[in-house]
């Protein structure tokens, strides 16, 4: 049996984009700015983690750090987030969306601050209390996906969701761009307060002592944008969604809804009683229902997460392997932070800002199955272009083609899979599951990014023993390295069909809200029987 939506509901549905629609994507997008700026802003620094605090580990490339410790470094914020996407969108459900939002602002904040702050006796130590703030600043970052996503698309209308929940992930771009930004002036700055000699004219003097602040400011930075934005995070109301189908308070969401959208609204608290249906995340019926989407969400994202982490965090790696950073022993510390970002801000400017906002033009066109499928394939393609003809690309004449290349996955991987695994959980489950699917099919992207993190470390080392880093093992090379994360992406094509489309229906009708499971039917045939 199929319920009629409730009134507030099809009036979000069908209203037309307001002046609140820009009010949530900037308050929720300044989350996901924060986000993206405190994940990606690592791999600008950990050259100069390694000149400050492990220059003797490596004579051969300044800045190397031991493996165990650059994995820790790149990797930990990751395992934070996986747990508290896990967690906070389990709260999102369980408290909702509005009482949880704030707890992982201020959290994001005090661990951005802490994590600048960091301490020790020794090296060791400095890393340690390094790795523990992030850990929480991931877990806060975790907090920020599922919810930033589910009260987007809560608050969106069915014409435009798509492009709005889209645009507050899009600024996930702006971070990284922020983050190569704020590198380049803070490292410029102190170059040219405190010159020091280049590694290869002196090994120790190629660090001054004020190079230790460079760093900790590039980290404290992130959190100014949180905490600008929690004072308009708590004036947001409850998504009526969740007030009206999991609270059960009509009441209330016409009241929210009145405000929001300027109009009078009826409380159907009799509708409100009976919409909806009662299967839990691991019921049958749910499996049923939602499994092979839940599948698809997942395993996308999962696999997506691999190469974007792999590319975004070792991108310096690469740019150095093909010489289109200096060699390090021709720079002194602060000055590599200054190449190292400069070559991370020209891409996020050309390749992936530019993505993401093509997938806000186009979501709502052609839809998330089409632009997620594009995305994977053409990724597929120029991974496989870049890794075939591995040594054309790393002769000094080719270098520029390289980089076009390799922006051009960037590009695809923005203006499709890495917008389209955010966007498509937040609209195919049910409002009282939502937060928590949605948490779910993160997770499992950040289990990819730790793959990625963890896993091309090791593997991108030279396969000849002699020519390995001291302390990493033989790995198999750039080249196949590049070749694996094709066949991965190829693996994205093949599971995206599991996962709907959802362009222009509305929220209840993607999650099958209004349909009756067994326990429910049967449930109302008892009390609307005949005595």
């Amino acid at each position: 049996m199929a319920n009629d939506q409730l009134k507030v509901l099809n009036a979000l549905d069908v209203a037309k984009t307001q002046w609140y629609h820009f009010t949530a994507i900037v308050i929720a997008g300044m989350g996901f700015f924060t986000d993206a700026y405190d994940l990606f802003c690592i791999s600008l620094v950990t050259k100069l983690l390694g000149r400050i605090y492990y220059h003797e580990f490596n004579d051969k490339k300044p800045g190397t750090l031991p493996p165990n410790i650059s994995a820790a470094v790149n990797g930990v914020a990751f395992c934070g987030t996986l747990a508290g996407q896990l967690f906070f969108g389990w709260l999102g459900d369980k408290m909702g969306r509005k009482r949880v939002y704030g707890m992982t602002l201020m959290l994001m904040v005090v661990a951005s601050i802490a994590s600048g702050l960091s301490f020790g006796q020794s090296p060791n130590g400095v890393i340690a209390t390094l790795c523990f703030f992030r850990f929480w600043l991931g877990f806060g970052i975790g907090g920020d996906y599922p919810l930033s996503a589910t009260i987007m698309s809560e608050y969106a209308n069915k014409k435009t969701r798509g492009a709005f929940i889209a645009a507050v992930f899009a600024m996930q771009g702006f971070g990284i761009l922020t983050g190569g930004v704020v590198a380049i002036i803070i490292s410029a700055a102190f170059n040219a307060r405190f010159p020091a000699p280049t590694y290869a004219d002196n090994q120790l003097g190629s660090v001054v002592p004020q190079a230790d602040y460079v760093w900790r400011i590039i980290l404290m930075f992130g959190a100014i944008p949180a905490a600008m934005t929690y004072y308009w995070r708590m004036k947001m109301p409850e998504t009526a969604r969740y007030t009206a189908l999991v609270a059960k308070n009509a009441k209330q969401a016409a009241a929210d809804m009145s405000k929001v959208l300027q109009v009078d609204m009826e409380a159907e608290q009799e509708k409100v009683e009976e919409q909806g249906n009662s299967f839990g995340l691991f019921s049958r019926e749910f499996l049923r229902r939602h499994g092979v989407h839940l599948l698809g969400t997942t395993s996308t994202w999962f696999l997506l997460d691999i190469a974007f982490y792999s590319q975004n965090l070792f991108q310096k790696d690469i740019f150095t392997a093909i010489g289109w950073i200096p060699n390090a022993r021709t720079l002194n510390a602060i000055e590599e932070v200054y190449w190292i970002a400069r070559a991370q801000t020209l891409i996020a400017l050309c390749s992936t800002v530019p993505g993401y906002w093509f997938t806000v033009a186009f979501i709502d066109r052609i839809g998330r199955f089409a632009i997620q499928l594009m995305g994977f394939f053409f990724m597929t393609v120029f991974m496989f272009a870049l890794a075939i003809p591995y040594n054309h690309w790393t002769h000094p004449d080719n270098r520029i083609g390289f980089v076009v290349m390799y922006s051009l996955t960037f590009f695809f991987a923005n203006f499709g899979p890495n917008a389209t695994t955010f966007v498509v959980p937040a609209e195919i489950f049910p409002a009282r599951l939502r937060s928590t699917c949605h948490g779910i099919s993160a997770a499992a992207g950040k289990a990819g990014a730790i793959v990625g993190a963890f896993g091309f470390l090791y593997m991108s080392q030279s396969k000849d023993p002699t020519k390995t880093d001291k302390g990493y093992p033989p790995g198999i090379g750039v080249k196949n390295t590049l070749l694996i994360l094709g066949g991965v992406n190829l693996l994205g094509v093949l599971f995206t069909f599991l996962v709907p489309e959802s362009k222009g229906k509305s929220l209840e009708e993607m999650s099958r809200e209004d349909e009756d499971d067994e326990e429910t039917a049967a449930s109302r045939a008892i009390r609307t029987a005949p005595v």
